[in-house]
């Protein structure tokens, strides 16, 4: 099997009151999927515009990505945000350029 790039990524509105975690192999078109959504209430990162980038994470296989994903989703507010902080400290909207 080949290694390839998948993402575990948190992204929050706005204001950084909500999270959402999720998990891609394409974190960019991901992104843009979510800037389309925002506003739309049928999905939990649509209805509260969860659409800026605060932490992402690389793993080379898919299943590590979908057990990871799990594990930061179970993760209470206080555990993501120091997560978050680990590698982005002043929580700041990070960029992907492709």
């Amino acid at each position: 099997m080949w290694n390839k790039n998948y993402f575990v990524y948190i992204t929050t509105n706005p204001k950084k009151t909500a999270y959402y975690v999720g998990m891609t192999n394409n974190l960019e078109r991901r992104l843009e999927e979510h800037r389309e959504n925002k506003g739309k209430p049928e999905t939990f990162a649509g209805k509260y515009y969860c659409y800026n980038l605060v932490y992402y994470e690389r793993h080379t296989t898919a299943n590590h990505a979908i057990e990871r994903e799990g594990e930061v989703k179970l993760m209470n507010r206080e555990e993501k945000e120091k997560l978050i902080k680990s590698a982005n400290p002043k929580l700041l909207f990070l960029k992907i350029e492709g």
